[in-house]
């Protein structure tokens, strides 16, 4: 199979870099995630993970993803995939305040722009996610924004995911 890349953007700040899919250690998640292309959503900035932005989704899959390639500590340029089931993240300090009840699902979609992330939450505890791609080309530029989002506020701001031209 060819190698698949997907544009990730935030577009208030018209900033971009490039990920390829990591189809080889995570095909179903990949494959989903394709497939639903494009995909945006209002940016949040991680509260406990530390250097992560992401956005949520309603399902989007016919079946969802097992977890595959499987981590708690994601490095600079990792893709994330994350579901929540019923209300098990349900509060707004999260974003996970939209139709959070049982029996619904909410697809997490993430960035990890710097190192020393861990995936914690003290809720819940470990959280892994499914590492689906990785970013080779514009990190710095993205951490710089990600970095800004953090100090400056993600109000009014899209992360976007898209199929790679």
């Amino acid at each position: 199979m060819t190698d698949r890349f997907i544009e990730i953007s935030l577009v208030k700040r018209d900033i971009h870099c490039t990920a390829k899919l990591l189809a080889d250690r995570a095909p179903l998640t990949c494959a989903a995630v394709w497939d639903a292309l494009p995909l945006g959503g209002d940016v949040y900035h991680a509260k406990y993970a530390r250097n992560e932005i992401y956005a949520l989704f309603p399902p989007f899959a016919d079946t969802e993803p097992p977890l595959e390639n499987p981590t708690v500590t994601p490095i600079p340029g990792d893709l994330c995939y994350f579901a929540f089931a019923g209300a098990e993240l349900g509060t707004k300090a999260y974003g996970y305040d939209r139709e959070v009840r049982p029996g619904t699902t909410l697809v997490d979609l993430a960035l990890f722009y710097e190192r020393n992330n861990l995936l914690l939450n003290g809720d819940v505890g470990w959280v892994p996610g499914t590492v689906w791609g990785e970013v080779v080309d514009g990190l710095p530029r993205m951490a710089e924004a990600c970095n800004d989002l953090w100090r400056s506020g993600a109000a009014g701001e899209t992360l976007s995911f898209r199929r790679s031209p």
